[in-house]
Parts: C-alpha cells; structure tokens; sequence
C-alpha cells in the first residue's frame, strides 16, 4: 500500500514537473507571433568608401516599407532588417558599427538571444564595404523564395519573390550601373522589379542616403502607397534635382519606364 501511494506521489510529481516545463519552456520560432509585422520584400544595402555615401533602397507589398526597412548613417553604413522585421535593430544596428563593431559581429550580437532568429532577414554594411547578409532559415510559407547576393560594396537580399531571377537581377544591375551609388541603388531596385519583384504586388518602396559631413538623410524619396510603387518611386527620382544624382540615363528627364510589359507578379512553383 504505502509502495502504491509512493508511485502516485511520483507520478503527479512527474507530471507536475512536465507541465511546469511547458509552461517554463520557449516557444519554437514558428509558435511565436511578429511583433512588428512581416516586410516580405526585397532590398539593397551599399557604400562608396570614396565620398562616404551610404544607402539603402526596399520595395514590398507592405505598406510604407522605406520607413521600417533601411536604415543608414553619414560615416557608419548602412543595415536592413526585413521579414519579420524589427524597426527598433535600425539604429542599434548603426550604433554598434559606429563603436567599431564588424558587420558580422553586429549581426551576431542581434541574433544572440532572439527567438525569432529563424524568421529575420538582415543585411548590414559598413564604410570599408564589409557587408553580411543574413537569410530566414524557417520563412513563412508565403516567403518563399528568398535569397541574398554580396559583391563590392552592396548586399541585395529578398523574400517572397516571384525566383531567384529578383537577386540576380538586382546585383547585376548595381554592379554594371555607371553613376553614383544612389543611381546604382534606383537601378538595382528598377531591375528587381522588371524581375517580377514581391510576387504579391507593388505596394511601397523607398530609398535612404547618407553621406559623410550631412545631417540626417542626404537624401530619402518614399512611395507609402501605390499600384505600381518601384515605377513611381523612378519617377520622383527622374523629377528630383540632387548632388546625389550621377549620370545614369534611367534617373535623368524625361522619364522613360524600363519595363513596360513585364507580367504580373506571380508566385514561383513549389
């Protein structure tokens, strides 16, 4: 008898220690909720180490994505976070590559001690051009197909794109454009888009430029809604008079569309 009640008192406290685990134990990244939204998108990080210009320009379905995306400082670099992306890493991002940390390092110390590290997509640069792209390893099912590409002084990375064919296109593009690095990222996110893009739409997109001796943003022309935000983006740039602006014909009057019978953004096959 007292054998009997003894092996009951283990079994409750056996079962009492296992739902106290549950309740104690983390939930996996794919149980957990986005705190700030999902930015499945596509984006383009570079410097120029010469003039000390550092940008970064995004385009999605999400609504105003240029303000929750890119982020970029005078003298420091240049950082995306999309995704399940996280607005407050924008600037902590920068602060630690301004106190001398890497690219790679920053993105560790981020990552340490998130739960939703399988859900973020990053991409950080700093003057030198040193970049670091990080990719979602457990995407949402709508996320795919995601992908990133580094060369000389930019990172591109994107999800939920229409195939790989967005990347490529977009490093292509940057790589072969002649003119500043804010013509280089107009035509990078141009030719993403002529790719297919976000294969959910063209609601948003933005560009953000700093440059070494200007406060804040050197430059920054944002589309929050539109039908079609990458070609009205290009069109605030062909209109904007700017030092940022180099001699790439695609920025210059008067506008001419780059693609204009490219398809419908579809999903790629699973």
């Amino acid at each position: 008898m007292v054998g009997t009640r003894l092996m009951i008192v283990l079994r409750k406290g056996i079962l009492m220690s296992f739902f106290s685990w549950l309740t104690l134990a983390p939930l996996a990244a794919d149980e957990l909720q986005p705190e700030y939204g999902v930015s499945q998108t596509f984006s383009i990080v570079a410097v120029d180490p010469e003039t000390g210009v550092a940008g970064a320009a995004v385009a999605s379905k999400y609504p105003a994505v240029g303000k929750v995306v890119p982020y970029v400082r005078a003298g420091v670099g240049a950082f995306c976070t999309q995704h399940w992306h996280h607005p407050p890493w924008g600037e902590k991002a920068l602060d630690l590559l301004e106190h001398g940390h890497d690219p790679e390092t920053v993105l560790g110390m981020l990552l340490k001690d998130d739960p939703r590290k399988d859900k973020r997509q990053l991409a950080i640069i700093n003057m030198t051009g040193r970049a670091a792209n990080r990719n979602p390893a457990r995407a949402d099912p709508s996320g795919v197909y995601w992908g990133a590409m580094s060369g000389r002084y930019y990172a591109c990375q994107g999800n939920t794109l229409t195939g790989r064919e967005v990347i490529v296109a977009m490093a292509k593009a940057y790589e072969e454009t002649k003119g500043s690095v804010t013509d280089r990222l107009m035509a990078a996110l141009v030719a993403a888009d002529c790719a297919g893009g976000d294969h959910r739409g063209r609601l948003a997109a933005g560009i953000r430029i700093a440059k070494r001796g200007e406060k804040g943003y050197w430059l920054e022309l944002q589309v929050d809604k539109s039908d079609d935000a990458v070609i009205d983006l290009l069109k605030k740039y062909v209109e904007t008079d700017h030092a940022a602006k180099g001699s790439w014909r695609g920025g210059k009057k008067p506008f001419q569309h780059p693609c204009p019978n490219r398809p419908l953004p579809k999903a790629p096959d699973k």
